[in-house]
């Protein structure tokens, strides 16, 4: 009796302290975004052509005027590239010098990963301005071939276990990966290829009114269909292609927003979670092998750690960008997110339930399949339009009455980050501080 009552108390006591350290985490608010448009990588290199300085410093600078601060008020920076560090380099030609400046790397994550850490220096009380900047210089083609690396890499457990069922091809060894998990579903759930190819012709249809978009041509899903096969079933159009972009936000406290004034254009970061894969990513041989391996798991953990970080669920959310790098991943992640249940994501792509006059609007600024995906950018922008959303301020492509919005960025090898947004409503009624939003933009006024 004397040992459950021990265990009790120290029961209690943990879930004190963890309510405690709740309570002190400060809230934390986007105040500023920014991003340049999205394009396709050169052949070979230009010196009259930007570079990733050029970039960076364009969309800095957008996120700073976006916040109507300048480079004095950051007191830190997390910079996210998925292929080196370039952070000092690029802040160091804005004159960001002497600054905390952190170096970002984790795959197709690595913006939302910068992100995460310029929130947790804001809620942690160790700052209260950050940047989070994310950019990328890309090689044009597809990322990596069929043959596995010699030595350690970074998807050995993965690919192994999608080995135990899948041959590996000479294809590009990203569209086999989800290739195989879009196979999966097909023969456990009843989707079928016509299914992800609706969701390449959505998002090809909503990065029409995207200025960023580094495509910007609407597909029939026939056209979709009739696309140069990739890797069965994903055709050219159903897969993101390489960029060249970068986009940042400004994050900062509560009480930077009421000294700052910026009231009117605050949106609140309510839940954020990160997590890295479970067990069953390399379990082999099993009827789900290939869909967990791409994330599912470590997707679905992450949404309920961000449901219960802020007592929503799905059904309060209007708006969502998620992690299309692939047709067959968007469909799969409406399941990991709880938009649907396990096995019927298809179901939401045929209703439209995930487009205008649906339930929610999935990817409405194209997502990655056309806006792009510059690596360390992609999940900067997604948080980019997110606000443009929120704000009301993404012009043509605005979702009506979006006020709760949620993020989904995916990075193999493997990490998610997941984030939900909403507009305080106690500051609803106060205008922007700044006179233009360049969320709203029916073209960029710049080669940029």
């Amino acid at each position: 009796c004397s040992s459950l009552q021990a265990l009790y108390l120290q029961l209690c006591n943990l879930l004190l302290n963890r309510g405690r350290r709740a309570s002190r985490m400060a809230k934390v608010y986007v105040v500023g975004v920014g991003m340049t448009r999205f394009r396709k990588p050169q052949k070979a290199f230009d010196p009259k052509e930007p570079d990733y300085t050029d970039f960076a410093k364009v969309a800095v600078n957008r996120a700073l005027d976006d916040a109507c601060l300048t480079y004095d008020h950051l007191q830190a920076a997390a910079v996210g590239s998925a292929f080196g560090p370039k952070g000092q380099r690029a802040l160091y030609d804005m004159k960001m010098t002497g600054i905390p400046i952190f170096n970002v790397s984790n795959a197709c994550a690595t913006g939302s990963n910068a992100l995460f850490l310029a929130r947790s220096f804001v809620a942690g009380g160790m700052h209260d301005c950050c940047l989070a900047l994310g950019l990328e210089i890309m090689q044009p083609g597809p990322l990596g071939g069929g043959t596995r690396p010699k030595g350690p890499g970074m998807m050995d457990h993965h690919l192994g276990a999608m080995q135990s069922k899948f041959e590996i091809t000479k294809d590009p060894i990203n569209a086999q990966v989800f290739g195989n998990a879009g196979r999966e579903h097909n023969a456990m759930y009843g989707s079928t290829p016509k299914d992800f190819a609706l969701v390449g012709a959505k998002n090809h249809r909503h990065s029409i009114n995207n200025p960023y978009s580094q495509f910007r041509d609407e597909y029939q899903v026939e056209e979709v269909e009739q696309s140069r096969m990739i890797y069965s079933p994903l055709t050219k159009l159903q897969c993101s292609p390489t960029s060249d972009g970068a986009a940042a936000a400004i994050v900062c406290s509560e009480k930077f927003v009421l000294e700052h004034g910026l009231q009117g254009q605050a949106i609140e970061i309510i839940g954020q979670s990160m997590k890295t894969d479970l067990p069953s990513a390399f379990e082999g041989g099993q009827d789900r092998s290939c869909i967990n391996m791409v994330g599912f798991e470590m997707a679905r953990k992450a949404a309920e750690d961000v449901y219960r970080q802020t007592g929503k669920t799905p059904k309060d959310v209007q708006v969502v960008e998620l992690h299309d790098c692939f047709s067959c991943n968007e469909l799969i992640t409406y399941e990991a997110l709880g938009l649907a249940k396990e096995g019927e994501g298809h179901h939401l792509i045929r209703s439209g339930d995930v487009t205008y006059g649906g339930k929610w609007v999935v990817n409405p600024s194209g997502g990655l399949i056309s806006k792009g995906h510059p690596l360390g950018a992609t999940g900067l922008a997604q948080c980019a339009e997110l606000n443009w959303q929120l704000r009301g301020e993404a012009g043509k492509r605005q979702v009506p009455n979006a006020k709760v919005a949620l993020q989904h960025n995916l990075g193999l090898g493997g990490n998610v980050v997941i984030t939900m947004y909403m507009k305080p409503d106690r500051w609803a009624h106060i205008p922007a501080k700044r006179e233009m939003s360049l969320g709203s933009l029916d073209s960029i006024p710049s080669k940029l």
